[in-house]
């Protein structure tokens, strides 16, 4: 073991899963195996590190075949520099928020090599350097302290694989505790602070020396599996599949799993329930089956506690509003028949004024905009307050521009704070008597349940949406269970009309949804130019055609702008033609680095400005929602803050929030429900056949306004197209409103 001390001047690769880094390091003393330029690379699981740190490395000098010699780093150790000129380059290498690299030189001109000590000691004292005044003064010390802190921290957790970012969150969360608190009992970071997995906390369990079969390790195994299943959508788990994948998880024995399910049980974190086997899990052998009386086959199903009581919630709610009785009079005068309507749009129309709960769904083309601007007409005439709403903001706003009336989200119609929870509730409901809700297709589970409790009984619920997309990206399968029911009368639209016919898009979407194989334009041709395929046979070069037609092919000839107008969807994450490579290679063409912009890397994605974003959950203390999509306007180095411009509202992040956002050049075709752009470009090739499903690429196609390109081949696209097996979720509110 050798030692090694220095500067960084650059992180040539840093791995945010990892840690695993490739860091150019300036030595304190000069080595044998340092290059011309004075400078080592140092290689190992590392700290999220910033040019200007200081190290103190313990570790082995190596030979790289192709890159020489390398320290192979084995302990880091974050020190702070000695010399006038090391202290200025730290300082100024924007690790110490609110400092930037003239203030920087100004601080050490004044203090010289005392500088840290005084930041330090007496931090008073910056008041006397010109232009400093109390505000950041106060902005230095806090800073430099949170450094300190989350510096104690990472010396803890670098070795666990947990970034530098992460670490100040943990900070955030827990302040002075923070340290205490992990060491404690490290699984509370999975339960408290997003972003710290299971397996992460576990790690530093292990190594802390907690059993392995330590009761709080098999209940947060239990919860972490349950958790991962309402990730994948399903609302509970069946207990013997439950007891499987925890073990599994766990690598323990499946005795211990029943008596933990026990305890979270008396301590109401999830819910047991008898659940009827469905047809899809005859035969399953992880199912324990028990006989009712009346010969239903039933098996036990764990909830996560608040899964449980919202399908149960949603149940009993739809349940009073599908009985109640209209408003005397309100829904008297059904509307003339209208000869612009086709006789299914007046069906809806009839439906959703003559009873309480209804269903409109379709394709595209099929005229569900117009039935809604009829019904609107009704309500309007008749002076009936109604709403429109939507799951996301995306939504919302192409609600609003189609029917010409205000739409907003669900959270922002329900008057949602973070503080105070949702405005309207079964206590302050809803002053409405017709709700429409659009892209229902979107709507999960907990959702639903705040929504229909905040409705009075003999309000008008119409649920609109493609029930032929992808269900929700949160847990439940809402508007597919409530037409499985049969608890409210549903017209489903399919003659596709003359204007819709004449795009390909649109005919390609219901040729699919048939399982026929889309027919494509052919260049130069006088047919309608606006669903082409590019051939791939392997996800590398599908990768290479994606960045030729988004950057080059697409806007000389169309004069689209690649980063505004063309939306790039993936069904994966992984592989050369997933989102996180497809979005790497974008960046760097489209907004490459350059001198004059500044870029920081942030839980392992560079941002610069320009970069086109995706907000990846719901933040409602910025009002900015999961699949909201914006652009970088400015990265502040010194202050340590992001902004993004949101359809013309910033929204400023603080670097540690930006585990919030991932770059949107490419996103997953999940991610892009509820939304339309004027161009898709989507990779469909065999590597990706654990998700080529006919659902994923019709929700694909139909977010294409005026052209889709898909790259990749027919066999694959026949994989597509065949597969109409739906994902099957389990849920269990079908079952509930059925038996209501």
């Amino acid at each position: 073991m050798e030692s090694l001390s220095g500067s960084v001047e650059r992180v040539t690769y840093y791995n945010a899963e990892n840690g695993y880094s490739v860091v150019r390091l300036r030595p304190a003393k000069r080595v044998s195996s340092s290059s011309r330029d004075g400078l080592v690379t140092i290689v190992g699981n590392l700290p999220e590190l910033s040019p200007g740190e200081h190290l103190k490395l313990d570790g082995r000098w190596t030979k790289h075949p192709k890159h020489g010699s390398q320290f192979s780093v084995e302990k880091c150790e974050q020190t702070l520099p000695a010399t006038v000129v090391g202290i200025q380059r730290y300082l100024g290498s924007g690790l110490i928020k609110g400092i930037g690299s003239k203030l920087a030189e100004r601080i050490v001109d004044h203090f010289g090599d005392s500088t840290l000590e005084i930041i330090e000691d007496q931090p008073q004292r910056l008041l006397e350097v010109p232009d400093i005044g109390a505000k950041r003064s106060q902005t230095i010390v806090i800073a430099w302290q949170e450094q300190k802190q989350v510096k104690e921290i990472m010396l803890f957790l670098h070795s666990h694989g947990v970034s530098t970012n992460l670490a100040v969150k943990i900070y955030k969360t827990y302040g002075d505790s923070a340290l205490g608190i992990v060491q404690e009992n490290p699984y509370q970071l999975a339960r408290d602070i997003y972003g710290v997995g299971f397996k992460t906390a576990d790690r530093i369990a292990q190594d802390l020396g907690l059993p392995s079969d330590h009761p709080s390790r098999i209940e947060a195994g239990v919860i972490y599996a349950l958790n991962e299943m309402s990730s994948d959508g399903h609302v509970y788990a069946p207990k013997e599949y439950l007891i499987a994948r925890a073990t599994e998880l766990l690598k323990t024995n499946a005795e211990l799993i029943p008596p933990a399910l026990n305890r979270l049980a008396g301590a109401d974190f999830i819910r047991s329930e008898m659940i009827p086997t469905e047809e899809r899990r005859k035969g399953d052998s992880t199912s324990r089956l028990v006989a009712e009386p009346n010969g239903e086959y039933r098996s036990p199903a764990i909830y996560l506690a608040p899964f449980y009581f919202g399908e149960v919630g949603v149940a009993d709610r739809l349940r009073i509003l599908a009985k109640a009785t209209p408003v005397e009079g309100r829904y008297k005068n059904l509307p003339i028949p209208n000869p612009e309507l086709s006789k299914e749009q007046q069906i809806a129309i009839n439906n959703a004024l003559m009873h309480p709960l209804s269903i409109l769904t379709g394709g595209p083309g099929t005229g569900k905009t117009t039935c809604l601007k009829s019904l609107i007409f009704h309500l309007e005439s008749s002076s009936i307050p109604y709403a429109l709403a939507s799951p996301t903001g995306r939504a919302a706003k192409r609600l609003s521009e189609s029917t010409g009336r205000p739409a907003s989200t669900i959270h922002r119609l329900l008057g949602f704070s973070p503080k105070d929870g949702f405005k309207y509730n079964n206590e302050n409901p809803l002053p409405v008597e017709f709700l429409v809700v659009d892209e229902t297709s979107m709507l999960d589970l907990l959702l639903a349940n705040n929504l229909f409790k905040s409705l009075r009984p003999g309000t008008h619920v119409l649920l609109v949406g493609d029930v032929d997309q992808l269900p929700s990206v949160g847990a439940g399968d809402v508007l597919r269970d409530v037409i499985a029911s049969d608890s409210a009368p549903v017209t489903r639209l399919t003659t596709i009309f003359r204007q819709a016919a004449g795009s390909n898009i649109i005919t390609n979407a219901h040729r699919i949804n048939c399982g026929d194989m889309p027919q494509f334009s052919q260049t130069g041709s006088s047919e309608i130019e606006d669903f082409f395929l590019f051939p791939a046979e392997e996800a590398l070069s599908a990768g290479d055609w994606i960045e030729d037609v988004v950057c080059n092919r697409i806007p000389q000839k169309f004069g689209f702008d690649p980063i505004n107008q063309i939306q790039v969807l993936a069904p994966m994450y992984r592989g050369p033609a997933g989102v996180t490579a497809l979005n790497q290679r974008l960046q760097e063409v489209l907004n490459p680095p350059s001198a004059r912009k500044p870029d920081k890397n942030l839980f392992g994605q560079i941002f610069r400005p320009g970069d086109k974003v995706m907000q990846t959950r719901n933040d409602y203390d910025k009002d900015v929602y999961n699949g909201d999509i914006g652009s970088v306007r400015a990265l502040d180095i010194v202050e340590h803050t992001l902004t993004v411009d949101f359809e013309g509202r910033l929204v400023s992040y603080d670097w540690s929030e930006t585990d919030q956002l991932n770059l949107a050049y490419a996103v997953s075709v999940h991610k892009a429900q509820g939304s339309e752009f004027p161009v898709i470009v989507m990779p469909v090739v065999t590597q990706h056949y654990i998700m080529l499903q006919r659902n994923l690429l019709y929700t694909a196609i139909t977010r294409a306004q005026k052209l889709c390109v898909l790259v990749g081949n027919r066999r694959a696209i026949g994989i597509a197209v065949n597969n109409n097996k739906v994902a099957q979720r389990f849920t269990a509110l079908d079952w509930r409103l059925r038996e209501g």
